[in-house]
């Protein structure tokens, strides 16, 4: 058993998220807890040179970010449903109109897929317009940056560093300024992403001076 495992256990977070759904009668989370589980089935999160012996199984992502946000009071059934399918299109050759969920959730998905021609700035823009999209995006880069030493390489750490500092920390802003009802998620995260960013940081300046 990983490390990653013992710590994030997926049944244990599986467990937690139908609880949840069944208790707060939440019923597109409950439908989409199976239907990414089992789009997502055997595939695995990337590995670096340094932890090839790493299988991580991709739907342990989406499981984190949905615990988080519902740790953090984000309830709401739309919500926590677009967390657990947000990867869904973009990696599993599914069209949003295909998603078996209501329009208002496939839209969300549709607005977090990044379409190949589709500018990094449209793609960010697109995703402010929307409470929803926006606090997704907002969970999933805190669960990337969290967990991306498993899979990037130094020059792709910083380029994501980069497109943080430059596309997400302007999100935030978006979301603690128009969408109030997240105030309280978006300062914890906001928090968490600029304290893991500035660490890293001052890692990779560290190395770059030894190097000299």
């Amino acid at each position: 058993m990983q490390v990653l495992d013992k710590i994030f256990s997926e049944n244990n977070m599986y467990k937690r998220l139908k609880k949840a759904a069944k208790a707060e009668h939440l019923e597109n989370l409950d439908l989409a807890l199976e239907y990414s589980i089992e789009k997502h089935r055997g595939a695995m999160r990337k590995t670096n040179r340094f932890n090839k012996k790493a299988q991580i199984p991709y739907i342990i992502h989406p499981l984190m970010m949905a615990c988080q946000a519902h740790a953090l009071g984000i309830k709401e059934d739309k919500v926590l449903a677009v967390t657990m399918l947000h990867d869904i299109c973009e990696d599993c050759d599914v069209e949003p109109s295909e998603l078996p969920f209501p329009q208002e959730i496939r839209d969300c998905v549709d607005r977090l897929t990044k379409r190949k021609d589709q500018s990094i700035e449209e793609y960010f823009a697109g995703i402010a317009k929307d409470s929803t999209a926006a606090i997704v995006k907002a969970l999933d880069r805190v669960n990337n940056v969290s967990t991306m030493s498993n899979a990037f390489s130094r020059e792709k750490v910083i380029e994501y560093i980069e497109e943080t500092e430059k596309y997400v920390y302007p999100l935030l802003d978006v979301i603690k300024y128009e969408y109030h009802d997240y105030n309280d998620a978006v300062f914890i995260l906001k928090y968490h992403l600029k304290s893991l960013v500035e660490s890293i940081k001052c890692f990779i300046l560290q190395d770059e001076l030894e190097d000299e």
